[in-house]
């Protein structure tokens, strides 16, 4: 009964995790403009994105332009295009096979030991597709925050951090959670299955250690005689 909530809270946290990236790698706020020195401009938010760059005036109004060129963007940003297509196709990926493994489906029959090794799979797959959702987000925000603190940049280029890289630090940290338990629940299952598979299957009665004891053959009395 634990093992089946261990399933499905893991289930639950790759599917979060699985909308989480992609809701980040379409999300707009990677950078977003800062209101510093004489950049302050309080009625006009930019913010770019991987795809996108987009300004918000006023809170009522805001037009979104997708980028003309990639050779335009960052090299942070180019990157962390790629790697976060990677791992919104690898957390779907990861969310079906975690799935197949679950207890409850039937398609994959009701061998336990080879849903725990399904289930170890998604888990590491999980751990992985949480790491290279790391990887771009610490990235841009460790550009971000170099650009922001130097001197030789302008106030008018520096950037602060988007709520786009605060939801992706969340959701690798919630994939991440996801893997540890699915590699959990297939060691548990792995030790359930050797534990049971261990208990010898006859057990002596005292019936059957009385008909062990039967009478001698026919051939043993004839040696007598």
């Amino acid at each position: 009964m634990a093992t089946s909530a261990l399933q499905y809270a893991g289930l639950a946290l790759g599917g979060v995790g699985m909308v989480g990236t992609m809701a980040v790698t379409i999300m707009p706020q990677w950078r977003v403009s800062a209101f510093i020195g004489s950049n302050i401009v309080v009625f006009e938010n930019i913010w770019e994105g991987l795809w996108m760059n987009c300004v918000r005036q006023a809170n009522i109004r805001m037009q979104c332009k997708i980028y003309d060129s990639l050779l335009a963007l960052s090299p942070a940003l180019q990157a962390s295009r790629g790697l976060m297509c990677a791992a919104s196709v690898l957390s779907f990926l990861t969310f079906m096979t975690a799935v197949l493994g679950m207890k409850c489906t039937k398609c994959t029959g009701d061998n336990d030991k080879l849903k725990g090794h399904i289930l170890l799979t998604a888990g590491i797959m999980f751990i992985i597709t949480g790491l290279v959702v790391l990887i771009p987000v610490s990235w841009v925000a460790n550009s971000i925050i170099r650009d922001f603190y130097n001197p030789r940049v302008q106030n008018g280029q520096k950037h602060e951090l988007g709520e786009a890289l605060y939801i992706g630090w969340t959701t690798a940290l919630v994939l991440i959670a996801a893997g540890a338990i699915f590699c959990c629940v297939s060691c548990v299952s792995k030790t359930n299955s050797s534990y049971r598979y261990s208990i010898p299957s006859h057990r002596t009665t005292p019936r059957s250690y009385h008909v062990e004891k039967k009478s001698p053959s026919v051939y043993s009395k004839s040696q007598y005689v």
